[in-house]
């Protein structure tokens, strides 16, 4: 099965929850397991607002979040204008109030990284995206459906 979205957002905090929702429901839809959707959405999380604190917008003050599912894992997107720095882990400390985004995706993700061009750059992220294993006779419903 493979599964593929892309939005287009405004560039404000409020897409985040937007994001959030659209990537869910796509990937539930494609029968993605419960836990990989939240990690799923969580680095979507993370990305888009270090994007949004960290970066400029694309033309049209928007930024794009993008996914697509496959073979077991999920690759997620973030594309902003750029920024004057590039994305790296912070290591922050036990006391710090942020910068701990890009370690969670760490965490999280199998791989990730940052691609730039003249339009600005990307962060993507892969994920474990497991399906949802059926029952025997939801199995059986599904083939007789064909």
């Amino acid at each position: 099965m493979r599964a593929a979205g892309t939005v287009l957002l405004p560039w404000a905090p409020a897409s985040v929850a937007v994001a959030r929702r659209r990537l869910a429901a796509d990937l539930a839809a494609a029968g993605i397991f419960d836990a990989a959707v939240g990690d799923a959405v969580l680095v979507v999380s993370e990305l888009l607002s270090n994007a949004i604190r960290h970066a400029r917008p694309l033309p049209g003050a928007n930024v794009q979040v993008a996914w697509a599912v496959g073979e077991g894992a999920v690759e997620v997107a973030v594309s902003d204008g750029g920024g004057p720095t590039m994305p790296v882990r912070a290591h922050a400390t036990v006391s710090a109030l942020g910068g701990r985004g890009l370690d969670i995706v760490e965490y999280l993700a199998w791989r990730w990284g940052v691609r730039s061009d003249d339009s600005g750059q990307t962060v993507w992220a892969v994920l474990a995206a497991p399906a949802v294993r059926k029952t025997g006779r939801e199995a059986a419903s599904a083939v007789g459906r064909r």
